[in-house]
């Protein structure tokens, strides 16, 4: 029987195949190339990727979470009893909004410790004359007064007798070390006995402090950390956002990416200014839409933004990646006054934070303290990508992950 052409011309390509894979072998190396082919699927973007001799394969842009660390601090030692005589009284303010009141806890906390002061419960101020709340409008206030029992003298108001007394300011630098505490602070309290601290943030960083002293050191691991929390009923919104993020699309296998990216900064002059720098610090919505295509994010990526409600100038970003959302589509219709408007953009801030911190992956687009508190969280709970779009990793995770150069791991581990 005449054999079919065709199975000859098969078999015939088969064998050349096969001579040109032991002719690559015995080179020892394949010729310079690279292929890389992306295949869509339901889930997430598959990439494989050939160059040199090695076949890599990439299951996407999602990165596994690592374990949760542990407190690795000593608990401070607590004040003896002949101590508890209050030497005097300190006062502060939570202000600026949530990415900022972690370190102002932690300056009060050490400088009223190491001053043997009474710290007094603080109130929360918006940037507006007369915007005030309570600390218990925030964070659970009895939870904060618990954690710092025996490590500092607490009270929630000052004395009847102190209160026609005015108190000196102090502009406190953030994490004040021991020695300017001693120089600067100590001799202004011992003349007054009434101190008002004003964290001072021109100087802003997450790297760990220098090692002082292990009382000093767990002390303020002990504030930064382990000392403010959201009232539960923030945390009950935030958990129905986020649940509501992992279930609005079944392809997205319950993952979503959050995002910080705020109009209003973006249009601020620092943010104008990054653009004319060596060192970009904020990106816009088409430049971070493009960062997460080239990370290899799915169009179908579930995706949060900061941004409170939709603006026009999302509406590139919005065709790239169809499922973001902001906090307007996620709150629940009842919450909304409550945490919008005006006087309410800190707790605008702390749903940012939270949900932020959740994120199966976080993308900065404006470099700063809230990133640098986002990250310490996420650091914390093994969430640890953190894809910065100036970073010089090739896979742009954050540096202070890649070089450990964090603060929470000084108190972490």
């Amino acid at each position: 029987m005449a054999a079919d052409l065709r199975h000859i011309l098969a078999a015939f390509l088969t064998i050349a195949m096969f001579a040109m894979l032991g002719n690559m072998i015995k080179r020892d190396h394949f010729d310079a190339f690279q292929v890389s082919v992306q295949v869509q699927s339901n889930t997430h973007v598959m990439k494989y990727k050939r160059k040199g001799s090695i076949a890599l394969l990439s299951k996407g842009p999602w990165q596994k979470d690592s374990m949760p660390l542990k407190e690795c601090w000593i608990k401070p030692i607590p004040i003896v009893e002949e101590a508890k005589q209050s030497n005097g009284f300190i006062v502060f303010s939570l202000t600026n909004g949530p990415e900022y009141h972690m370190s102002q806890v932690m300056d009060a906390v050490v400088i009223a410790r190491f001053l043997g002061a009474t710290l007094i419960v603080p109130d929360i101020r918006g940037s507006e004359p007369g915007q005030k709340k309570k600390l218990q409008d925030m964070y659970d206030e009895e939870k904060f007064m618990r954690s710092l029992h025996g490590v500092i003298k607490i009270a929630k108001e000052l004395p009847h007798e102190m209160t026609s007394k005015s108190p000196v300011v102090v502009s406190v630098p953030n994490q004040a070390s021991e020695d300017y505490i001693e120089r600067n602070i100590e001799p202004i309290f011992q003349t007054t006995g009434y101190l008002r601290l004003a964290t001072d943030f021109s100087s802003i960083h997450m790297k760990p402090r220098e090692k002082q002293n292990s009382d000093f050191d767990s002390t303020s691991c002990l504030a930064m950390f382990g000392s403010l929390e959201l009232k539960q009923e923030i945390q009950e919104v935030v958990k129905t956002m986020i649940e509501r993020l992992r279930t609005l699309d079944q392809t997205s296998n319950g993952r979503f990416l959050a995002v910080d990216l705020r109009v209003d900064i973006l249009e601020k002059k620092i943010c104008k200014r990054s653009e004319s720098i060596r060192r970009k610090t904020c990106y816009s919505a088409q430049e971070v839409a493009d960062f997460l295509k080239k990370m290899g994010f799915a169009g179908n990526t579930t995706i949060y933004l900061t941004q409170t409600w939709w603006h026009e100038s999302l509406k590139f970003f919005k065709e790239m990646f169809p499922n973001t959302y902001t906090k307007d589509d996620l709150i629940p219709t009842e919450k909304k006054g409550h945490f919008f408007g005006p006087e309410n953009v800190m707790l605008e801030r702390a749903l940012d934070f939270s949900i932020c911190s959740q994120g199966d992956a976080f993308v900065p687009a404006i470099t700063g303290l809230f990133y640098g508190d986002v990250i310490g969280k996420r650091i914390v709970l093994g969430r640890t990508q953190t894809l910065v779009p100036s970073s010089p990793s090739p896979d742009h995770l954050s540096t202070y992950v890649v070089k450990k150069s964090h603060l929470a791991y000084s108190c972490y581990c």
